[in-house]
């Protein structure tokens, strides 16, 4: 019923311009984080050698006392593709993951603003996918618990790669690109999630596929159109609230997720605006204990 309602409400068109941010204000974590690049040779499709060509993950791992492999995360911070949150939706999100037990991966990807469109920014998240699970053993992570995590348009990536993902190629050289890039699972916050809709954010779309892109690049860049029987379990959360990135994002995907089995849970906040992180203040703030908990329930962490 809920989604339902939430499917009729009217609402405009999203802004061309990427949606306004509120940093949230939870402690940054006390450690250095390990900055790797995703291919130390030259990002397939580089348009230059400069930093901004050189896609990059920042990695916090978690405790090192633990005894058992920890989960981790791959952070993809939003920014409607023309910018990242690294702050309030980056290193402050790795944060609260090292505080319950896993690892946090932040991945500074390629964007609109950096002279890139698709196919790059997949291209990075599906990359960083396979570094964490090479890198399992050197991090103590568990390569059978490695999720995506996003923001926003970091949303719409994180969902790309949970709907655009292979096992890896066995035949490779390189044995990182032997690796899976299929996420066990996915958390989805205020994202961006569906594309030509009348509630699509129009400044996430025009930045990664351009001005006029072909009705077939739109239909399958739209996540909520590619949800399959491979698509990873899914938390997702927005604020009803949001005039920037619509909540019927959300609830698109989510019945997608369900018309097709995929155990998943949302949660619809009533008040908070777009872009407001960890949530500290309002309502939304219970999203991480609730996620914590639904990670709990998949298993990804023990009680």
């Amino acid at each position: 019923m809920l989604a339902s309602l939430l499917l009729s409400v009217a609402l405009p068109l999203g802004s061309l311009q990427a949606p306004d941010a509120i940093p949230a204000q939870p402690a940054l974590a006390k450690q250095q984080p390990e900055v790797i690049l995703l291919w130390p040779n030259g990002a397939p499709d580089a348009l230059g050698n400069e930093a901004k060509d050189k896609p990059r993950v920042h990695v916090y791992r978690a405790n090192g006392s633990a005894k058992a492999p920890t989960p981790a995360i791959v952070i993809c911070p939003g920014g409607g593709y023309g910018h990242l949150a690294m702050g309030h939706e980056g290193h402050q999100i790795a944060a609260w993951l090292n505080s319950i037990g896993v690892t946090g991966v932040i991945l500074e990807y390629r964007h609109r603003g950096k002279g890139y469109g698709h196919p790059a920014p997949l291209q990075d998240v599906q990359r960083a996918m396979r570094l964490v699970r090479h890198h399992a053993n050197d991090w103590h992570v568990d390569a059978s618990k490695v999720g995506v995590l996003g923001f926003s348009a970091g949303g719409h990536l994180a969902s790309s790669v949970s709907v655009h993902h292979d096992n890896g190629d066995a035949k490779s050289t390189n044995a990182i690109e032997q690796q899976s890039c299929r996420p066990d699972f996915s958390v989805l916050c205020y994202a961006v999630l569906a594309f030509g809709q009348p509630f699509t954010h129009i400044g996430s779309q025009r930045n990664l596929l351009g001005k006029q892109p072909p009705a077939e690049l739109v239909a399958k860049m739209s996540s909520d159109r590619q949800v399959n029987a491979t698509t990873p379990p899914t938390f997702l959360w927005h604020t009803t609230a949001d005039s920037g990135v619509p909540p019927e994002n959300s609830v698109a995907y989510y019945l997608a997720l369900r018309k097709h089995k995929i155990p998943c849970e949302m949660h619809l906040f009533e008040k908070g605006r777009h872009g407001i992180g960890m949530g500290k203040g309002q309502a939304a703030e219970q999203w991480p204990e609730l996620c914590k908990r639904w990670l709990i329930t998949r298993g990804v962490l023990s009680k």
